[in-house]
């Protein structure tokens, strides 16, 4: 199954368009395939995002196929502790 990781491509944040950008950075650096769903462009990519996740609207969110996986802070958690592949059920 994909990681798929839903964003925003018209978030005013800074924090939230540094946030996916450090996402989709670490996946590419590590060849790991995934695909990023524009909650902002598509609106049923928004409500698979919000019923996925138990209503977490602010992106990024992280998912494997139907799977809730987590947000950016348990994203980054992996990364620091050394067990990415674990969290993306690799």
């Amino acid at each position: 199954m994909t990681i798929i990781i839903y964003v925003s491509s018209i978030s005013a944040s800074l924090d939230i368009k540094k946030k996916q950008s450090h996402i989709e950075s670490i996946l590419s650096s590590k060849k790991i395939p995934f695909e990023t769903r524009d909650i902002a462009s598509n609106e049923d990519y928004k409500k698979q995002m919000r019923r996925g996740s138990g209503g977490n609207t602010i992106p990024p969110q992280i998912f494997k196929g139907e799977e809730y996986l987590g947000d950016y802070d348990a994203f980054e958690n992996a990364v620091e502790c050394e067990i990415l592949s674990e969290f993306l059920r690799l």
